[in-house]
Protein backbone atom coordinates (compact mmCIF):
# COMPACT_ATOMS: atom_id res chain seq x y z
CA UNK A 1 0.00 0.00 0.00
CA UNK A 2 1.34 3.43 0.93
CA UNK A 3 4.87 2.44 1.90
CA UNK A 4 3.40 -0.17 4.21
CA UNK A 5 2.82 2.47 6.87
CA UNK A 6 -0.88 1.93 7.34
CA UNK A 7 -0.09 -0.74 9.91
CA UNK A 8 1.42 1.85 12.21
CA UNK A 9 -1.80 3.84 12.11
CA UNK A 10 -3.99 0.78 12.57
CA UNK A 11 -2.02 -0.92 15.33
CA UNK A 12 -5.07 -1.06 17.64
CA UNK A 13 -6.92 -2.95 14.91
CA UNK A 14 -4.04 -5.37 14.70
CA UNK A 15 -4.31 -6.06 18.40
CA UNK A 16 -7.97 -6.91 17.99
CA UNK A 17 -7.00 -9.14 15.09
CA UNK A 18 -4.56 -10.95 17.35
CA UNK A 19 -7.38 -12.49 19.34
CA UNK A 20 -9.59 -13.30 16.33
CA UNK A 21 -6.96 -14.38 13.83
CA UNK A 22 -7.33 -17.67 12.10
CA UNK A 23 -10.95 -18.71 12.33
CA UNK A 24 -9.85 -22.02 10.91
CA UNK A 25 -12.51 -24.64 10.45
CA UNK A 26 -11.13 -28.16 10.55
CA UNK A 27 -12.18 -30.61 7.87
CA UNK A 28 -11.43 -33.59 10.02
CA UNK A 29 -14.08 -35.21 12.21
CA UNK A 30 -13.24 -36.43 15.67
CA UNK A 31 -15.06 -38.75 18.07
CA UNK A 32 -15.41 -37.83 21.73
CA UNK A 33 -13.66 -40.27 24.00
CA UNK A 34 -14.27 -41.24 27.61
CA UNK A 35 -12.01 -42.79 30.16
CA UNK A 36 -11.87 -42.81 33.92
CA UNK A 37 -10.10 -39.49 34.31
CA UNK A 38 -12.40 -37.86 31.79
CA UNK A 39 -15.59 -38.86 33.62
CA UNK A 40 -14.97 -37.11 36.95
CA UNK A 41 -15.34 -33.50 35.87
CA UNK A 42 -18.50 -33.96 33.75
CA UNK A 43 -20.21 -35.73 36.69
CA UNK A 44 -19.20 -32.94 39.06
CA UNK A 45 -20.41 -30.29 36.61
CA UNK A 46 -23.70 -32.07 36.08
CA UNK A 47 -24.17 -32.44 39.84
CA UNK A 48 -23.41 -28.76 40.46
CA UNK A 49 -25.83 -27.55 37.81
CA UNK A 50 -28.49 -29.91 39.10
CA UNK A 51 -28.08 -28.65 42.65
CA UNK A 52 -28.34 -25.02 41.54
CA UNK A 53 -31.46 -25.77 39.54
CA UNK A 54 -33.19 -27.73 42.31
CA UNK A 55 -31.92 -26.34 45.61
CA UNK A 56 -30.70 -22.76 45.12
CA UNK A 57 -32.69 -20.22 47.15
CA UNK A 58 -33.83 -18.23 44.08
CA UNK A 59 -35.07 -19.50 40.74
CA UNK A 60 -32.31 -19.46 38.15
CA UNK A 61 -32.50 -19.32 34.36
CA UNK A 62 -30.21 -22.24 33.61
CA UNK A 63 -29.98 -21.35 29.92
CA UNK A 64 -28.60 -17.97 30.93
CA UNK A 65 -26.13 -19.66 33.28
CA UNK A 66 -24.94 -21.92 30.46
CA UNK A 67 -24.49 -18.94 28.12
CA UNK A 68 -22.14 -17.35 30.64
CA UNK A 69 -20.43 -20.54 31.76
CA UNK A 70 -19.50 -22.07 28.41
CA UNK A 71 -17.36 -19.12 27.19
CA UNK A 72 -15.41 -19.15 30.48
CA UNK A 73 -14.90 -22.90 30.20
CA UNK A 74 -13.69 -22.70 26.61
CA UNK A 75 -11.38 -19.79 27.46
CA UNK A 76 -9.41 -22.14 29.69
CA UNK A 77 -8.46 -24.34 26.72
CA UNK A 78 -6.56 -22.23 24.17
CA UNK A 79 -6.87 -18.78 22.56
CA UNK A 80 -8.71 -20.02 19.46
CA UNK A 81 -11.42 -22.32 20.79
CA UNK A 82 -14.54 -20.22 21.10
CA UNK A 83 -18.26 -20.34 21.85
CA UNK A 84 -20.50 -18.50 19.38
CA UNK A 85 -23.99 -17.49 20.60
CA UNK A 86 -26.86 -18.13 18.20
CA UNK A 87 -27.42 -14.40 17.64
CA UNK A 88 -23.85 -14.01 16.36
CA UNK A 89 -23.35 -17.21 14.39
CA UNK A 90 -24.68 -15.98 11.06
CA UNK A 91 -22.53 -12.85 10.97
CA UNK A 92 -19.47 -14.76 12.19
CA UNK A 93 -19.88 -17.33 9.42
CA UNK A 94 -20.63 -14.95 6.56
CA UNK A 95 -17.07 -14.22 5.50
CA UNK A 96 -16.35 -17.95 5.38
CA UNK A 97 -19.65 -18.98 3.80
CA UNK A 98 -19.06 -16.54 0.96
CA UNK A 99 -22.60 -15.16 0.82
CA UNK A 100 -25.41 -13.47 2.72
CA UNK A 101 -28.91 -12.14 2.06
CA UNK A 102 -29.06 -8.40 1.43
CA UNK A 103 -29.25 -5.65 -1.17
CA UNK A 104 -25.65 -5.73 -2.41
CA UNK A 105 -24.08 -2.33 -1.73
CA UNK A 106 -20.96 -1.08 0.00
CA UNK A 107 -21.71 2.11 1.92
CA UNK A 108 -20.27 4.50 4.45
CA UNK A 109 -21.93 6.77 7.02
CA UNK A 110 -19.03 9.03 7.86
CA UNK A 111 -21.09 12.19 7.18
CA UNK A 112 -24.21 10.79 8.95
CA UNK A 113 -25.69 9.89 5.59
CA UNK A 114 -25.70 6.49 3.93
CA UNK A 115 -23.41 7.07 0.93
CA UNK A 116 -23.31 4.20 -1.57
CA UNK A 117 -19.64 3.69 -2.41
CA UNK A 118 -20.07 0.70 -4.69
CA UNK A 119 -22.96 -1.33 -6.01
CA UNK A 120 -22.07 -5.01 -6.35
CA UNK A 121 -22.25 -5.84 -10.04
CA UNK A 122 -25.24 -8.04 -10.86
CA UNK A 123 -26.55 -7.84 -7.29
CA UNK A 124 -30.05 -6.84 -6.12
CA UNK A 125 -29.36 -3.08 -5.97
CA UNK A 126 -27.65 -3.12 -9.36
CA UNK A 127 -30.71 -4.76 -10.89
CA UNK A 128 -32.99 -2.24 -9.15
CA UNK A 129 -31.07 0.80 -10.45
CA UNK A 130 -29.04 1.99 -7.45
CA UNK A 131 -25.76 3.59 -8.60
CA UNK A 132 -22.47 4.58 -6.99
CA UNK A 133 -22.74 7.93 -5.22
CA UNK A 134 -26.42 7.60 -4.29
CA UNK A 135 -27.39 8.73 -0.80
CA UNK A 136 -30.04 6.68 0.98
CA UNK A 137 -32.31 9.11 2.83
CA UNK A 138 -35.22 6.80 3.73
CA UNK A 139 -35.29 3.05 4.33
CA UNK A 140 -38.91 1.95 4.03
CA UNK A 141 -40.69 4.82 5.81
CA UNK A 142 -37.87 5.67 8.23
CA UNK A 143 -35.66 8.73 7.79
CA UNK A 144 -32.04 7.58 8.24
CA UNK A 145 -30.11 10.67 7.09
CA UNK A 146 -28.89 13.07 9.76
CA UNK A 147 -30.25 10.93 12.59
CA UNK A 148 -26.95 9.65 14.05
CA UNK A 149 -28.06 6.06 13.50
CA UNK A 150 -25.46 3.39 14.20
CA UNK A 151 -24.04 1.80 11.06
CA UNK A 152 -24.87 -1.70 12.33
CA UNK A 153 -28.48 -0.58 12.66
CA UNK A 154 -28.46 0.49 9.02
CA UNK A 155 -27.08 -2.91 8.02
CA UNK A 156 -29.92 -4.66 9.88
CA UNK A 157 -32.51 -2.53 8.09
CA UNK A 158 -31.05 -3.20 4.65
CA UNK A 159 -30.52 -6.92 5.12
CA UNK A 160 -33.31 -9.43 5.31
CA UNK A 161 -34.62 -12.69 3.96
CA UNK A 162 -34.07 -13.19 0.24
CA UNK A 163 -37.17 -12.42 -1.82
CA UNK A 164 -38.40 -9.68 0.52
CA UNK A 165 -38.50 -6.04 -0.57
CA UNK A 166 -37.01 -2.90 0.92
CA UNK A 167 -38.15 0.54 -0.24
CA UNK A 168 -35.49 3.22 -0.56
CA UNK A 169 -35.74 6.94 -1.25
CA UNK A 170 -32.50 8.19 -2.67
CA UNK A 171 -30.84 11.56 -3.17
CA UNK A 172 -29.02 11.54 -6.48
CA UNK A 173 -26.79 14.25 -7.93
CA UNK A 174 -28.66 17.11 -9.54
CA UNK A 175 -32.06 15.38 -9.36
CA UNK A 176 -34.34 17.67 -7.34
CA UNK A 177 -36.68 15.12 -5.78
CA UNK A 178 -35.85 11.95 -3.93
CA UNK A 179 -35.74 8.92 -6.24
CA UNK A 180 -37.91 5.98 -5.06
CA UNK A 181 -36.37 2.54 -5.63
CA UNK A 182 -37.62 -0.84 -4.44
CA UNK A 183 -34.93 -3.49 -4.05
CA UNK A 184 -35.75 -7.18 -3.78
CA UNK A 185 -33.26 -8.71 -1.39
CA UNK A 186 -31.24 -11.61 -2.72
CA UNK A 187 -28.05 -13.59 -2.32
CA UNK A 188 -24.98 -11.37 -2.20
CA UNK A 189 -21.64 -13.03 -2.83
CA UNK A 190 -18.80 -12.12 -0.47
CA UNK A 191 -15.63 -12.28 -2.53
CA UNK A 192 -12.45 -13.54 -0.94
CA UNK A 193 -10.16 -12.20 -3.68
CA UNK A 194 -9.75 -8.48 -3.13
CA UNK A 195 -7.85 -7.84 -6.37
CA UNK A 196 -6.43 -9.67 -9.36
CA UNK A 197 -4.52 -7.59 -11.91
CA UNK A 198 -1.35 -7.30 -13.95
CA UNK A 199 1.07 -4.94 -12.23
CA UNK A 200 3.75 -5.31 -14.93
CA UNK A 201 3.44 -6.81 -18.42
CA UNK A 202 4.62 -10.17 -17.01
CA UNK A 203 3.72 -10.14 -13.30
CA UNK A 204 0.23 -10.92 -12.03
CA UNK A 205 -0.91 -9.88 -8.58
CA UNK A 206 -3.61 -11.61 -6.50
CA UNK A 207 -4.75 -10.30 -3.11
CA UNK A 208 -6.60 -12.91 -1.03
CA UNK A 209 -8.63 -11.59 1.93
CA UNK A 210 -9.74 -14.86 3.52
CA UNK A 211 -9.98 -18.57 2.85
CA UNK A 212 -13.75 -18.85 2.38
CA UNK A 213 -15.53 -21.81 0.83
CA UNK A 214 -15.24 -20.11 -2.59
CA UNK A 215 -11.57 -19.07 -2.43
CA UNK A 216 -10.16 -21.86 -4.58
CA UNK A 217 -12.72 -21.42 -7.37
CA UNK A 218 -12.24 -17.64 -7.26
CA UNK A 219 -8.49 -18.08 -7.53
CA UNK A 220 -8.76 -20.43 -10.53
CA UNK A 221 -10.91 -17.88 -12.37
CA UNK A 222 -8.55 -15.04 -11.46
CA UNK A 223 -5.48 -16.98 -12.60
CA UNK A 224 -7.12 -17.95 -15.89
CA UNK A 225 -7.93 -14.27 -16.51
CA UNK A 226 -4.41 -13.11 -15.68
CA UNK A 227 -2.86 -15.76 -17.93
CA UNK A 228 -4.97 -14.49 -20.80
CA UNK A 229 -3.51 -11.06 -20.06
CA UNK A 230 0.05 -12.36 -20.30
CA UNK A 231 0.96 -13.39 -16.75
CA UNK A 232 4.27 -15.28 -16.53
CA UNK A 233 5.04 -14.62 -12.83
CA UNK A 234 2.84 -14.33 -9.77
CA UNK A 235 2.73 -12.31 -6.54
CA UNK A 236 0.23 -13.85 -4.11
CA UNK A 237 -0.58 -11.41 -1.30
CA UNK A 238 -1.65 -12.97 2.02
CA UNK A 239 -0.95 -9.94 4.22
CA UNK A 240 -3.74 -9.43 6.73
CA UNK A 241 -5.39 -12.73 5.76
CA UNK A 242 -6.35 -14.27 9.10
CA UNK A 243 -7.28 -17.70 7.75
CA UNK A 244 -10.39 -19.70 7.04
CA UNK A 245 -11.13 -23.14 5.63
CA UNK A 246 -8.23 -25.56 5.70
CA UNK A 247 -9.35 -27.42 2.57
CA UNK A 248 -9.20 -24.19 0.55
CA UNK A 249 -5.57 -23.59 1.57
CA UNK A 250 -4.73 -27.17 0.58
CA UNK A 251 -6.46 -26.81 -2.81
CA UNK A 252 -4.65 -23.56 -3.58
CA UNK A 253 -1.30 -25.04 -2.51
CA UNK A 254 -2.02 -27.97 -4.84
CA UNK A 255 -2.24 -25.54 -7.77
CA UNK A 256 1.22 -24.21 -6.95
CA UNK A 257 3.19 -27.35 -6.07
CA UNK A 258 4.51 -30.22 -8.22
CA UNK A 259 3.17 -33.71 -7.56
CA UNK A 260 3.78 -35.65 -4.33
CA UNK A 261 4.89 -32.62 -2.34
CA UNK A 262 3.66 -32.68 1.25
CA UNK A 263 1.44 -29.65 1.84
CA UNK A 264 0.57 -30.01 5.52
CA UNK A 265 -0.14 -32.65 8.11
CA UNK A 266 -2.27 -32.56 11.24
CA UNK A 267 -1.93 -34.48 14.51
CA UNK A 268 -4.94 -34.99 16.80
CA UNK A 269 -5.14 -35.94 20.49
CA UNK A 270 -4.71 -39.62 19.64
CA UNK A 271 -1.46 -38.85 17.74
CA UNK A 272 -3.16 -39.73 14.48
CA UNK A 273 -1.50 -38.03 11.51
CA UNK A 274 -3.43 -36.91 8.45
CA UNK A 275 -1.13 -36.08 5.54
CA UNK A 276 -2.06 -33.90 2.56
CA UNK A 277 -0.01 -34.13 -0.65
CA UNK A 278 -0.15 -32.29 -3.97
CA UNK A 279 -1.40 -34.35 -6.90
CA UNK A 280 0.68 -32.77 -9.68
CA UNK A 281 -2.33 -31.52 -11.63
CA UNK A 282 -2.01 -27.86 -10.62
CA UNK A 283 -1.88 -25.16 -13.30
CA UNK A 284 0.88 -23.09 -11.67
CA UNK A 285 3.45 -25.68 -10.62
CA UNK A 286 6.39 -24.01 -12.38
CA UNK A 287 5.52 -20.29 -12.54
CA UNK A 288 7.96 -18.01 -10.63
CA UNK A 289 6.19 -17.25 -7.36
CA UNK A 290 6.37 -14.79 -4.46
CA UNK A 291 4.08 -14.91 -1.43
CA UNK A 292 3.64 -11.84 0.78
CA UNK A 293 2.95 -12.20 4.51
CA UNK A 294 2.87 -10.07 7.64
CA UNK A 295 1.84 -10.30 11.29
CA UNK A 296 -1.81 -10.40 10.20
CA UNK A 297 -1.29 -13.56 8.12
CA UNK A 298 -2.55 -16.48 10.19
CA UNK A 299 -3.74 -20.05 10.09
CA UNK A 300 -4.54 -21.09 6.49
CA UNK A 301 -2.28 -18.29 5.25
CA UNK A 302 0.57 -19.82 7.21
CA UNK A 303 -0.24 -23.31 5.92
CA UNK A 304 0.06 -22.05 2.35
CA UNK A 305 3.18 -19.96 2.97
CA UNK A 306 4.78 -22.80 4.93
CA UNK A 307 4.07 -25.33 2.18
CA UNK A 308 5.69 -23.08 -0.42
CA UNK A 309 8.68 -22.26 1.78
CA UNK A 310 9.34 -25.80 3.00
CA UNK A 311 9.19 -27.22 -0.52
CA UNK A 312 11.55 -24.53 -1.88
CA UNK A 313 8.83 -23.61 -4.36
CA UNK A 314 8.83 -19.82 -4.07
CA UNK A 315 10.06 -16.80 -2.11
CA UNK A 316 8.28 -15.52 1.01
CA UNK A 317 8.57 -11.73 1.47
CA UNK A 318 7.36 -9.40 4.23
CA UNK A 319 7.33 -9.77 8.00
CA UNK A 320 6.86 -12.69 10.40
CA UNK A 321 3.35 -14.14 10.32
CA UNK A 322 0.94 -14.39 13.23
CA UNK A 323 1.79 -17.88 14.53
CA UNK A 324 -1.37 -20.01 14.66
CA UNK A 325 -0.95 -23.76 14.24
CA UNK A 326 -4.20 -25.01 15.77
CA UNK A 327 -7.11 -26.51 13.83
CA UNK A 328 -10.70 -25.82 14.86
CA UNK A 329 -13.87 -27.68 13.99
CA UNK A 330 -17.31 -26.16 14.42
CA UNK A 331 -19.85 -28.16 16.43
CA UNK A 332 -23.46 -26.86 16.30
CA UNK A 333 -25.86 -26.82 19.25
CA UNK A 334 -29.60 -27.34 18.89
CA UNK A 335 -30.38 -23.71 19.79
CA UNK A 336 -28.41 -22.32 16.83
CA UNK A 337 -25.21 -21.55 18.72
CA UNK A 338 -21.93 -23.34 18.03
CA UNK A 339 -18.61 -24.32 19.54
CA UNK A 340 -15.39 -23.93 17.59
CA UNK A 341 -13.10 -26.39 19.29
CA UNK A 342 -9.42 -26.99 18.68
CA UNK A 343 -9.16 -30.61 17.53
CA UNK A 344 -5.63 -30.87 16.14
CA UNK A 345 -2.29 -29.17 15.51
CA UNK A 346 -0.95 -28.72 12.04
CA UNK A 347 2.67 -28.96 10.89
CA UNK A 348 4.44 -27.68 7.81
CA UNK A 349 6.21 -30.16 5.48
CA UNK A 350 9.54 -29.97 7.33
CA UNK A 351 7.77 -30.78 10.62
CA UNK A 352 7.45 -27.25 11.98
CA UNK A 353 4.72 -26.26 14.37
CA UNK A 354 4.36 -22.52 13.87
CA UNK A 355 1.97 -22.07 16.81
CA UNK A 356 3.33 -19.41 19.14
CA UNK A 357 3.23 -20.16 22.89
CA UNK A 358 -0.01 -19.56 24.77
CA UNK A 359 0.87 -21.07 28.14
CA UNK A 360 1.12 -17.65 29.85
CA UNK A 361 -2.53 -16.78 29.36
CA UNK A 362 -4.76 -15.15 26.80
CA UNK A 363 -3.85 -11.60 27.77
CA UNK A 364 -0.17 -12.07 26.99
CA UNK A 365 -1.07 -14.01 23.87
CA UNK A 366 -3.26 -11.13 22.74
CA UNK A 367 -0.46 -8.65 23.37
CA UNK A 368 2.04 -10.53 21.22
CA UNK A 369 1.69 -8.26 18.17
CA UNK A 370 2.09 -5.14 20.31
CA UNK A 371 5.15 -6.65 21.97
CA UNK A 372 6.69 -7.35 18.56
CA UNK A 373 6.18 -3.69 17.71
CA UNK A 374 7.71 -2.55 21.01
CA UNK A 375 10.69 -4.85 20.54
CA UNK A 376 11.44 -3.33 17.13
CA UNK A 377 10.55 -6.45 15.17
CA UNK A 378 8.54 -4.53 12.58
CA UNK A 379 11.67 -2.61 11.67
CA UNK A 380 14.56 -5.07 12.06
CA UNK A 381 14.81 -8.78 11.31
CA UNK A 382 17.81 -8.96 13.67
CA UNK A 383 15.48 -8.40 16.63
CA UNK A 384 13.89 -11.84 16.08
CA UNK A 385 15.44 -14.81 17.86
CA UNK A 386 14.56 -18.48 17.47
CA UNK A 387 15.75 -21.38 19.60
CA UNK A 388 18.07 -23.92 17.94
CA UNK A 389 15.62 -26.65 18.93
CA UNK A 390 13.10 -25.10 16.52
CA UNK A 391 15.51 -25.16 13.58
CA UNK A 392 14.56 -27.12 10.46
CA UNK A 393 16.10 -27.47 7.01
CA UNK A 394 14.23 -27.65 3.70
CA UNK A 395 15.19 -30.14 0.93
CA UNK A 396 17.05 -27.29 -0.78
CA UNK A 397 19.15 -26.58 2.32
CA UNK A 398 17.33 -23.47 3.51
CA UNK A 399 17.11 -23.03 7.30
CA UNK A 400 13.61 -22.35 8.64
CA UNK A 401 12.23 -22.10 12.17
CA UNK A 402 9.08 -23.12 14.00
CA UNK A 403 7.56 -21.95 17.25
CA UNK A 404 6.01 -18.64 16.29
CA UNK A 405 4.87 -17.95 12.73
CA UNK A 406 6.53 -18.11 9.32
CA UNK A 407 9.69 -16.01 9.02
CA UNK A 408 9.96 -14.62 5.48
CA UNK A 409 12.93 -15.37 3.26
CA UNK A 410 13.23 -11.65 2.58
CA UNK A 411 12.35 -9.24 5.40
CA UNK A 412 10.89 -5.85 4.48
CA UNK A 413 10.59 -3.48 7.46
CA UNK A 414 7.69 -1.18 8.12
CA UNK A 415 8.38 2.28 6.70
CA UNK A 416 7.19 5.08 9.01
CA UNK A 417 9.32 7.86 7.50
CA UNK A 418 6.28 9.60 5.98
CA UNK A 419 4.18 9.56 9.14
CA UNK A 420 4.29 13.09 10.51
CA UNK A 421 2.12 14.83 13.07
CA UNK A 422 0.29 16.54 10.20
CA UNK A 423 -0.50 13.20 8.58
CA UNK A 424 -1.68 11.71 11.88
CA UNK A 425 -4.04 14.67 12.30
CA UNK A 426 -5.65 14.48 8.86
CA UNK A 427 -5.88 10.68 9.02
CA UNK A 428 -6.94 10.43 12.66
CA UNK A 429 -9.73 12.97 12.26
CA UNK A 430 -10.96 11.19 9.10
CA UNK A 431 -10.41 14.38 7.14
CA UNK A 432 -8.43 12.50 4.51
CA UNK A 433 -11.14 9.88 4.05
CA UNK A 434 -13.96 12.44 3.94
CA UNK A 435 -12.05 14.33 1.27
CA UNK A 436 -11.88 11.23 -0.92
CA UNK A 437 -15.66 10.79 -0.61
CA UNK A 438 -16.34 14.39 -1.59
CA UNK A 439 -13.80 14.23 -4.40
CA UNK A 440 -15.43 11.06 -5.72
CA UNK A 441 -18.85 12.74 -5.61
CA UNK A 442 -17.59 15.71 -7.62
CA UNK A 443 -16.13 13.37 -10.25
CA UNK A 444 -18.81 10.69 -10.13
CA UNK A 445 -19.56 10.78 -13.84
CA UNK A 446 -15.93 10.24 -14.81
CA UNK A 447 -15.42 7.57 -12.13
CA UNK A 448 -18.51 5.59 -13.08
CA UNK A 449 -17.39 5.53 -16.72
CA UNK A 450 -14.07 3.80 -15.92
CA UNK A 451 -13.81 0.23 -17.24
CA UNK A 452 -10.08 -0.56 -17.22
CA UNK A 453 -6.99 -0.06 -15.09
CA UNK A 454 -5.44 2.10 -17.83
CA UNK A 455 -8.48 4.38 -17.82
CA UNK A 456 -8.33 4.55 -14.05
CA UNK A 457 -4.67 5.50 -13.98
CA UNK A 458 -5.25 8.15 -16.64
CA UNK A 459 -7.99 9.75 -14.54
CA UNK A 460 -6.30 9.40 -11.13
CA UNK A 461 -3.00 10.98 -12.16
CA UNK A 462 -4.51 13.78 -14.28
CA UNK A 463 -5.26 16.11 -11.35
CA UNK A 464 -2.05 18.08 -10.75
CA UNK A 465 -3.53 20.24 -8.01
CA UNK A 466 -4.68 17.38 -5.79
CA UNK A 467 -2.29 18.03 -2.89
CA UNK A 468 -2.92 21.77 -2.73
CA UNK A 469 -6.69 21.24 -2.82
CA UNK A 470 -6.48 18.69 -0.03
CA UNK A 471 -4.31 20.91 2.18
CA UNK A 472 -6.90 23.70 1.82
CA UNK A 473 -9.70 21.24 2.61
CA UNK A 474 -7.85 20.03 5.72
CA UNK A 475 -7.31 23.63 6.85
CA UNK A 476 -11.05 24.26 6.62
CA UNK A 477 -11.46 21.14 8.75
CA UNK A 478 -9.21 22.52 11.47
CA UNK A 479 -5.75 21.15 10.57
CA UNK A 480 -3.39 24.00 9.81
CA UNK A 481 -0.73 23.47 7.11
CA UNK A 482 2.78 22.61 8.32
CA UNK A 483 4.90 22.90 5.14
CA UNK A 484 7.88 20.78 6.20
CA UNK A 485 5.61 18.00 7.48
CA UNK A 486 3.42 18.14 4.39
CA UNK A 487 6.53 17.79 2.25
CA UNK A 488 7.62 14.70 4.20
CA UNK A 489 4.15 13.13 3.96
CA UNK A 490 3.32 14.13 0.39
CA UNK A 491 3.85 10.68 -1.14
CA UNK A 492 1.82 8.95 1.56
CA UNK A 493 -1.05 11.44 1.41
CA UNK A 494 -1.32 11.36 -2.37
CA UNK A 495 -1.08 7.58 -2.47
CA UNK A 496 -3.95 7.21 -0.01
CA UNK A 497 -6.15 9.80 -1.71
CA UNK A 498 -5.64 8.28 -5.16
CA UNK A 499 -6.11 4.71 -3.95
CA UNK A 500 -9.27 5.46 -2.00
CA UNK A 501 -10.78 7.41 -4.89
CA UNK A 502 -9.89 4.50 -7.18
CA UNK A 503 -11.80 2.17 -4.87
CA UNK A 504 -14.90 4.29 -5.48
CA UNK A 505 -14.75 3.45 -9.19
CA UNK A 506 -16.44 0.38 -10.72
CA UNK A 507 -13.08 -1.42 -10.40
CA UNK A 508 -13.49 -1.31 -6.60
CA UNK A 509 -10.66 -3.05 -4.74
CA UNK A 510 -8.81 -4.00 -7.93
CA UNK A 511 -8.73 -0.27 -8.67
CA UNK A 512 -7.41 0.43 -5.20
CA UNK A 513 -4.48 -1.97 -5.58
CA UNK A 514 -3.81 -0.90 -9.16
CA UNK A 515 -2.89 2.52 -7.74
CA UNK A 516 -1.61 1.58 -4.26
CA UNK A 517 1.03 -0.96 -5.30
CA UNK A 518 3.31 1.73 -6.73
CA UNK A 519 3.98 2.96 -3.16
CA UNK A 520 3.96 -0.43 -1.44
CA UNK A 521 7.54 -1.32 -0.53
CA UNK A 522 6.75 -5.01 -0.04
CA UNK A 523 5.21 -5.37 -3.51
CA UNK A 524 8.05 -3.37 -5.04
CA UNK A 525 10.56 -5.70 -3.38
CA UNK A 526 8.66 -8.67 -4.77
CA UNK A 527 8.79 -7.21 -8.28
CA UNK A 528 12.53 -6.69 -7.85
CA UNK A 529 12.95 -10.34 -6.83
CA UNK A 530 10.98 -11.64 -9.82
CA UNK A 531 12.87 -9.37 -12.22
CA UNK A 532 16.24 -10.87 -11.28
Amino acid sequence: MYRNSRLGILLPTLLALAMSAGILIGIYAVRPSGGASGDVVPKKLRATLSLIEKAYVDSVDMDSVAERLIPQLVEELDPHSMYIPARELQSVNESLDGEFDGIGVMFNMITDTVVVLNVISGGPSDRAGVVNGDRIIFIDDSLVAGRHIDQNNIVKRLRGKRGTNVSLRIERGAVRDLVPITVTRGVVTVKSIDAALMITPRIGYVKLLTFSKNSYSEMVKAIDKLREEGMRQLIFDLRGNSGGFLDQAISIANELLPGRNLIVYTVDRHKKRTMEYSNGRGKLTDIPLVILIDEGSASSSEILAGAIQDNDRGVIIGRRSFGKGLVQQQFPYSDGSALRLTIARYYTPTGRSIQKPYDKGNEQYGNDILNRYKHNEFFSADSIRFADSLRFVTPGGKVVYGGGGIMPDIFVPMDTSAITKYYLEVAGRNILYRYTLEYSDRHRRQLNAIRSVDQLRGFIYSDRGLLEEFVSYAARGGVKPVPEQIKASTGLILSQIRSLVARNSPLEDTGYWAIAFADDQVILRAIEELDK
